[in-house]
Order: structure tokens, then sequence, then C-alpha cells
């Protein structure tokens, strides 16, 4: 890898390397990774505009990924940038390219009057939580994330009046 990485707001054409990113990501956490249909979702989703996307590439390769959106703070009264994921390739690591990607977050924030800029860290992840307190992150052990999928989501909405 070269010593110069460009970090650019993603194309429709990075999202190939971005979905095979998402299956490393999957890897490393011990989860389901993207399904065979997950490239086609996420390229209709982009041209929504439903998410934002910021890459990493060194020569000519796509080897991480910040994928984002905007969700809105009731108490402060203002928008709030949300971080879904954050993944530098192993092969990239010790590049500095994770804190690059950060720091353009937090620009982005800023720049759009967020309030605030979040995002949630697997308790086992000592190595992201370390970096994160090392940027000015606060780790809040107060809040716990609530998720409803799959059947139990299907079974929510089939409530809904």
């Amino acid at each position: 890898m070269s010593n110069e990485t460009l970090i650019r707001p993603a194309e429709a054409r990075d999202l190939p390397a971005v979905v095979a990113l998402v299956a490393a990501l999957a890897e490393f956490e011990k989860l389901p990774g993207p399904d065979a249909d997950a490239l086609a979702r996420m390229t209709s989703d982009f041209a929504r505009g439903r998410f934002s996307l910021l890459v990493a590439e060194s020569d000519h390769v796509v080897n991480a990924y910040a994928l984002y959106f905007f969700t809105y703070s009731t108490f402060r009264a203002l928008p709030s940038l949300y971080l879904e994921d954050l993944f530098v390739h192993p092969t990239a690591r010790g590049h500095k390219i994770g804190e690059r990607l950060m720091r353009r977050l937090a620009d982005e924030a800023v720049r759009n009057g967020c309030g605030r800029f979040e995002w949630t860290v697997l308790d086992w992840n000592v190595r992201a939580q370390k970096f994160y307190l090392s940027l000015g992150a606060e780790l809040l052990a107060e809040w716990r994330t609530c998720r409803v999928d799959g059947d139990a989501l299907t079974r929510l909405a089939a409530r809904a009046t």
C-alpha cells in the first residue's frame, strides 16, 4: 500500500468494494455477512440518498469505508450524524485511515449543524473503544441498543393500526 490514501465521498462504482468490506467486517464481528442481493439493495438505497458513504482508496483499491446518515435529537433540537459502520481492512491498518475518516465525519457533522456525532461499539472491541476514546469520544455505559428485526419485526408491524 502506498503512503497516499485518498479519503473521498463514494461513488456508485465503489459499492462492490464496499460490500466486500462489509463482508470482512461481518467476519471480524462473527456475524452473518451480506446476502447475495445486498449489492443491489445498497446500490438502490445509495442512489435514493438513504445513506452517505466515505471511502479510503490507496493504489486504486478501496480499503476502508464509513457509512453514515443523519438523525435528529429532540432534546437538542438539532440534527445528529450517526455512523453506522467504520471499517478499515486489516491490510490497511496502521496508516491513520480510521482517524482520518473520523475527522472527516466530525467535519461533516459540524458543517451540517449537528449537535452530535454518534455510533456504537461492541463491548468486546477494546481496541476500537481505546481508539474512540483517544479521539475524545465518551462511552455511554448507561445506554443500551434495542433492536427488532426479522420475524419479530414482521409480527410487530402486523399489529399496526
